[in-house]
């Protein structure tokens, strides 16, 4: 009899700890309405060369378990702009986000990397109407979005660019590649550079189609060591100021230092995960 009372007190007590382990599961998945935003615009992640959807996980996550979202999809697109959906975005999803992953990810054409872009965003469009949307990139997922918006900034009929996150952007070149000899910055205020890349020379159309006090753009990089995230240049990154700075709505720089500031480390980073969760959903 005290044997079977010991099994069923034992068995009571798992039982409970399992209900605690799944609810305390379940209450991180709730959306956290009293910190953020309450919105239907979807957000999009873009990795960078050679990358796929893998390494937008971790900031995906953090967002998830912060409370911004219960919906995360992902769009693979091919190298003929074919995208294929991966999960549904219901009618009432709150701050959906799109991990989006190109199969041709090798491809320096930025301005090929930019009509990927377009594909998920039109077909995104066509399945669920959006109007509106965000953009988070990671080191070449940048150029990908930039020449998007160089071609398509003006384009009324696509969903409008409200929010825009670069991480490690290198608009101004890679160190060991296209980088400009003794690049400096020339004016703190307007953010323009000393020299230019030749991609960066195509993108100077920004200064004039970027979407007029529309989006907020949010640039973080890292300071690994000697002002380099150790493969993009502190001030390469910062360049991205002078193409944009006019036009946005809001412009701001967030310098991120420690090991998790090397170059594939900036999105496995907490500091980062939090500077763009508030950007983008906090109240």
């Amino acid at each position: 009899m005290r044997i079977r009372s010991i099994i069923a007190l034992s068995t009571f007590l798992f039982i409970v700890l399992i209900a605690l382990f799944l609810g305390s599961k379940l209450q991180t998945r709730e959306l956290n309405s009293s910190e953020y935003v309450q919105s239907r615009t979807p957000t999009l992640f873009f990795h960078g060369y050679g990358s796929s959807a893998n390494a937008e996980k971790h900031m995906v996550e953090a967002a998830r378990q912060a409370g911004v979202t219960q919906t995360i999809i992902t769009a693979t697109v091919d190298s003929h702009a074919q995208v294929i959906f991966k999960g549904y975005i219901p009618k009432d999803a709150i701050n959906p986000i799109v991990m989006v992953e190109f199969k041709d990810n090798r491809n320096p054409d930025y301005a090929q990397d930019g009509e990927y872009v377009a594909a998920v965003v039109r077909k995104l469009q066509a399945r669920y109407g959006f109007k509106k949307m965000n953009f988070v990139a990671h080191s070449m997922g940048n150029m990908s979005i930039l020449f998007y918006l160089l071609e398509h900034a003006q384009n009324e009929e696509l969903p409008q660019l409200q929010k825009q996150v670069n991480i490690a952007n290198h608009v101004n070149g890679l160190e060991g590649m296209d980088l400009p000899a003794n690049l400096t910055i020339l004016d703190n205020h307007t953010g323009q550079p000393s020299a230019m890349s030749d991609s960066y020379q195509k993108l100077l159309g920004l200064r004039e189609i970027y979407p007029q006090d529309q989006v907020d753009v949010l640039n973080i990089y890292g300071d690994f060591k000697n002002q380099s995230d150790g493969s993009v240049l502190n001030v390469s990154s910062r360049s991205l100021k002078y193409l944009v700075i006019d036009n946005a709505k809001s412009y701001q720089e967030e310098r991120v230092t420690g090991p998790l500031a090397q170059h594939s480390q900036l999105h496995e980073n907490p500091e980062v995960d939090r500077l763009l969760i508030d950007f983008l959903w906090g109240k």
